[in-house]
């Protein structure tokens, strides 16, 4: 449980280091660069951690397969909080099909 807490967290900043700058596009590059590098370093901070923690508990696939619906998940929130940007039903679909595959990539 203590690395899919400390999956999310890093999401948050990746999110935040990957797409928070978009709000700011009048910026030169060359700052957001080093803004977003910046943000990035605190979610390998998190992200590191809470790999080797999770592959104690988890296979590397399984792993990854968790980490790809916790990055979608933070994204929508993030996108719909952030940006005011709706959520469609074909977003849904896609979300469901990537809960099946996580499902599925825990079949034993």
């Amino acid at each position: 449980m203590k690395a899919i807490l400390l999956l999310v967290l890093s999401n948050i900043f990746m999110t935040f280091a990957w797409y928070g700058h978009l709000k700011f596009k009048s910026s030169p590059l060359w700052i957001v660069i080093f803004a977003s590098w910046g943000i990035a370093f605190f979610e390998y901070c998190l992200q590191v951690p809470a790999n080797r923690l999770g592959s104690a508990q988890f296979s590397v696939v399984q792993l990854k397969m968790l980490q790809e619906v916790i990055t979608l998940t933070v994204f929508v929130c993030f996108s719909a909080w952030y940006f005011k940007e709706s959520f469609r039903w074909n977003h849904g679909v896609s979300f469901l099909l990537l809960v099946g595959a996580v499902f599925f990539a825990f079949k034993k």
